[in-house]
């Protein structure tokens, strides 16, 4: 268009080319001026912020639960590993009494030592949650003491001795003890 024609159109009518404003969605849409009204985008923000927030929330529960599952996960994977390794440990146990028996009248100084690293693997365990199960004289009990001898006895059955020693591990029985019963 020539400078004469363009200054003869009004600016109203315009040639349909106007510049658009690009920092404006709205007016990009060729939306009205009614839309770009903040209180009537009140509630539309209003309801995208909610639900982001809600969602914000979700993924930080839901982590938040990853978190608690691991570290039980962890946790179980720990007490598994230490039950194993006090399993293992339990016939090292068994030898450490049996030499302390055998020992009988031993020097001194062998004996003390026996019992010293004895006293101290039994220390260790007993921090790792091992506790030996009581026999000798109490009621007996098929849960945690296994009979392998049986003799004649008044009233209910009790221990009458202990022939291998058991052990429960957390409160879960690890072993059960190895009974001669009085029946």
């Amino acid at each position: 268009m020539s400078d004469e024609v363009a200054a003869a159109v009004p600016e109203s009518e315009g040639s349909g080319t106007e510049a658009l404003d690009l920092d404006d969605p709205e007016a990009q849409a060729g939306g009205e001026p009614e839309a770009r009204d903040p209180e009537a985008r009140e509630p539309e923000v209003r309801d995208v912020e909610r639900e982001l927030r809600e969602a914000a929330q979700r993924v930080q529960a839901d982590f938040e639960n990853y978190r608690k599952r691991v570290r039980r996960e962890q946790n179980a994977i720990v007490e598994r590993a230490t039950e194993g390794l006090v399993e293992q440990l339990l016939p090292v146990l068994d030898s450490f009494e049996l030499a302390l028996d055998m020992l009988g009248d031993a020097e001194e100084k062998v004996r003390k030592g026996v019992e010293l690293v004895y006293a101290e693997l039994l220390g260790v365990l007993e921090r790792a949650g091992l506790e030996r199960i009581a026999t000798d004289g109490s009621p007996f009990d098929p849960n945690v003491h296994e009979a392998v001898l049986s003799e004649e006895g008044d009233g209910d059955p009790v221990v009458a001795e202990t022939m291998r020693g058991g052990y429960r591990l957390k409160g879960k029985v690890l072993r059960p003890a190895m009974v001669k019963v009085a029946r």
